[in-house]
């Protein structure tokens, strides 16, 4: 994973063994090449998480605001962006005692990246690694294909000469060079110009709506219906639950053990770009939201709404990883066989997207059936199968914090976890984006080509080769028009 020119001594950080750079570069262009590609710092640990979190779902907050008001919405964003961090650091923890047993067993991950199902298997057997990667995978599928649809949106409002569908096949064909970017450690660049981006982003949202003013006779009702409390809802936990790439993100750390600290940051920091902007705009156009998933359909075009835009890739690089291993090309050295064997990967992405471009409503779909068990009820359970037993708490190599009340605390709270997830986010939430998607679905229909795009106006005939008709009672000579 690091670059060939390093040498690669290994650490150890209390009972934890990391593998960290070491040696100079030895000239402007390997400085350059480091400095632009090999991103193992805690900062870069934070450009991605803070990026990731929240890009492909930004411009569709708003909508969830019409849907559960403008309290609950602020309370939602509040609760789960705790609760993400939460299980973020679950997976984080669970990561490094994988990781320090393996390394215990003198096992070297310098060519291989770790990912979550691997960490259920070596903790937990077969059985959670099988529901794990099942569950990791499908979510991060369909991460992807928000993405992706999220870039075909965006697009089409800067320039709608082309409609949705098209852009989306572009786009996929663009995003398909992600192929070439090995791990999250040469995804330094990307990360910040994502960050940058989505930073942007949100305060324009938030600026352009206070400028642009409240609309003639706009109405905030929301909550009015079950079904759009739930979708609202689910889409915030969707928000939150970006975490999927907890572990890939850390592997490519030199420090991992930082990275709980990191997570919580970025979320704190994400917090001050979605609170703003989604009630921003949902204070601006109220009701109106309720048809318009993507916010940037209500502003006005103008050169700083074309400049927003949202990055594509980190939910498909674990993808191309677990296609790696599966295919036995995880561990080769040629950059070019492995961007060529993980062209496959991104066909399905790009088809789903074609398929289902309801931008909005599809989030909280995977929200409810898949990051709810990817990234909250799952690495709960793990955390307590895990340490179920006394001997494995006292060898634990990290302990719970004891503000949080120790090992009794962190079992509380994670069975609280589970359940809530389960019943409002999975039961309810489940219920509430089904109807709603299948609504889409009867409304558009699949492949749908331009989705919530405005009518096209109708084409005005002029025919300037003959006279106008003769008014059928014509006028007297010295009658006028006006009066």
């Amino acid at each position: 994973m690091e670059s060939s020119d390093k040498v690669v001594e290994t650490v150890i950080v209390g009972n934890y063994v990391e593998m960290e750079a070491d040696g100079k570069a030895k000239s402007f262009k390997s400085k350059l090449s480091k400095f632009l590609w090999d991103g193992g710092s805690a900062y870069d640990a934070w450009f991605s998480c803070a990026s990731n979190q929240v890009a492909q779902v930004l411009l569709t907050l708003p909508y969830s605001f019409s849907q559960l008001g403008m309290l609950s919405g602020i309370l939602f964003q509040l609760f789960y962006g705790l609760l993400g961090s939460w299980t973020a650091y679950l997976i984080s923890t669970l990561y490094i005692e994988y990781r320090t047993r393996k390394e215990r067993e003198k096992i070297d991950f310098r060519n291989h990246v770790i990912q979550w199902f691997e960490v259920l298997d070596g903790l937990l057997g077969k059985h959670w690694r099988n529901v794990g990667l099942a569950f990791n995978c499908t979510f991060l599928l369909f991460g992807s294909v928000i993405q992706l649809i999220a870039c075909a949106s965006n697009i089409y409002y800067i320039n709608d000469n082309l409609d949705k569908r098209t852009w989306t096949y572009i786009f996929g064909a663009c995003c398909a060079t992600t192929v070439f970017i090995p791990s999250f450690h040469n995804y330094r660049v990307w990360s910040f110009l994502g960050l940058v981006m989505t930073t942007y982003t949100a305060w324009y949202l938030t600026i352009a709506s206070f400028l642009h003013g409240q609309v003639e006779g706009v109405k905030h009702s929301g909550p009015t219906k079950l079904v759009l409390y739930f979708t609202g809802a689910t889409n915030i936990l969707y928000t939150f639950g970006g975490h999927a790439v907890t572990v890939e993100i850390m592997h490519a750390m030199w420090k991992p053990q930082k990275f709980k600290a990191i997570y919580l940051f970025a979320t704190l920091y994400v917090l001050t770009l979605t609170l703003p902007s989604a009630s921003a705009v949902y204070w601006a156009f109220g009701d109106l939201l309720l048809n318009h998933s993507n916010a940037f359909s209500l502003l006005p075009k103008s050169p700083f709404r074309d400049m927003a835009f949202i990055t594509f890739g980190f939910a498909c690089t674990p993808l191309y990883f677990v296609w790696e291993k599966a295919i036995g090309m995880h561990e080769c050295k040629s950059l070019c066989k492995r961007a060529a064997a993980r062209l496959p990967v991104v066909i399905p992405i790009w088809f789903l997207a074609i398929i289902f471009p309801f931008f909005g409503p599809i989030n909280s779909t995977v929200g409810s059936l898949l990051v709810s068990f990817t990234v909250y009820i799952i690495p709960s359970l793990a955390h307590i199968f895990t340490y179920r037993s006394a001997a494995a708490r006292e060898n634990a190599v990290e302990s719970p914090p004891r503000f949080l009340g120790g090992w009794i605390g962190s079992y509380t709270i994670n069975v609280f976890v589970v359940v809530w997830v389960f019943v409002v986010g999975f039961g309810f939430g489940g219920w509430a984006s089904i109807t709603n998607f299948v609504h889409q679905i009867d409304t558009f229909g699949l492949f749908t080509k331009c989705y919530q795009c405005p009518p096209p106006l109708p084409p005005m005939v002029f025919n300037t080769t003959s006279a106008p008709p003769p008014l059928r009672h014509p006028l007297p000579r010295n009658h006028s028009l006006t009066p």
